[in-house]
């Protein structure tokens, strides 16, 4: 199998209808490789789904015409779907796919596909007068309803070769617009996602990316809104890397900072998974019949699963005495599997009348240790 092949031209060359159309498909061929292996397939700009609301003169009832609005988009094999200005959706050709459909409240997906057109005075008149065939292709576009499920097939489509050219018609490729939903015989709404799938945008494959200005941002929409996450890298001085949320003025508060020797700042609390062999502490007082508390970031799930091993340390507490002559004396000072604390004392005072010895209970102070178990095969028996 051959590459690619370029034209060449030399002096005196009689230049066939063949060299100007191998002309112009090399370099449809160079672009539509360049679209395909260094770009993710999608929309690039607009197309989306919009409304306008409307009344049934015949029946009175209330629905709405949907538009796709102007954008840009390249399918699968490289080849670009422009949408110079807005389009009306035919209520006609939904019907023609999906009119035997029972009622249904599920949305169904909208396509937009290429398609080739013959322009109008698209045909050259040669120098006897003749029609010596057509000059120019429109590379146009066509909006395809389908069938309730049918937004999987964007995703099982495969793109081409590595050495073919953008696709033409009667190949296909479908990108996902977005979805309608149908009711009494007109348009309802609009969804920009069913049963899980949503349009696929437009994206870059990259391993490098770099910034002219010293600095690179990464955001989830294509204008800075407030309140919207942002993630800066910046090489000025001093260099860092900075997660924040923009303000109205289109700067970033900082949430989370790294600096360039690793020093990190942060506005909230941390919290995560634990590293092995970490340990946690809690303390405190309880009384009998408590449940002890974990330590922070450790879950129940956790002590059950063996993840975590806890170390229990209790010292009861003198309780008030009720006279100076009076002893005390521990029964039981402990914590059962289920963290809840034992804890009874003795009191008797020799000097009352009768001498009566009385049992109450108690109070501790408890230390928890949480040690963060090593996983199996890691390294020892």
């Amino acid at each position: 199998m051959t590459g690619p092949l370029r034209p060449v031209f030399h002096e005196g060359q009689v230049l066939a209808a063949a060299d100007l159309a191998a002309t112009v498909e090399h370099a449809r061929g160079a672009a539509a490789r360049h679209a395909r292996y260094l770009h993710d397939w999608g929309i690039a700009d607009g197309l989306g789904l919009t409304t306008q609301p409307r009344t049934d003169p015949a029946t009175n009832a209330r629905y709405v015409e949907v538009r796709v609005s102007p954008g840009f988009a390249v399918d699968g094999t490289g080849r670009e779907l422009v949408v110079p200005e807005a389009v009306v959706l035919r209520e006609s050709d939904f019907e023609a796919v999906n009119g035997a459909d029972q009622p249904t409240t599920e949305p169904y997906p909208v396509f937009l596909s290429a398609v080739d057109r013959t322009p109008a005075q698209s045909t050259r008149v040669d120098s006897c007068g003749a029609t010596a065939g057509q000059s120019r292709v429109e590379e146009s576009y066509q909006v395809l309803f389908g069938r309730l499920g049918d937004e999987r097939l964007a995703a099982d489509q495969q793109p081409p070769a590595a050495g073919s050219a953008p696709a033409d018609p009667p190949v296909r490729w479908l990108v996902l617009l977005g979805y309608v939903r149908w009711t009494a015989g007109h348009f309802a709404g609009v969804e920009a996602k069913a049963r899980g799938v949503a349009p696929r945008y437009a994206g870059v494959r990259a391993d490098t990316v770099t910034a002219r200005s010293g600095a690179l941002t990464l955001r989830t929409s294509p204008a800075a809104a407030k309140g919207q996450p942002a993630v800066v890298l910046s090489g000025e001085d001093p260099p860092s890397l900075v997660f924040g949320l923009y303000q109205g003025n289109g700067s970033v508060s900082p949430l989370m900072t790294v600096a360039a020797n690793g020093n990190l700042s942060i506005q909230g609390s941390f919290s995560g998974r634990i590293s092995v062999g970490s340990t946690l502490v809690t303390s405190g007082t309880a009384t009998d019949g408590m449940l002890l508390p974990l330590p922070s970031g450790i879950t129940p799930e956790q002590v059950a699963g063996g993840q975590v091993v806890l170390h229990v340390q209790l010292t009861p507490r003198i309780p008030p005495l009720p006279a100076p002559s009076a002893l005390y004396s521990p029964v039981e000072a402990t914590v059962d599997s289920d963290r809840r604390v034992r804890c009874r004392v003795r009191l008797f005072d020799p000097a009352a009348t009768p001498a009566v010895v009385t049992e109450q209970p108690g109070a501790v102070d408890f230390l928890v240790l949480a040690a963060v178990a090593a996983a199996d095969g890691g390294g020892g028996k």
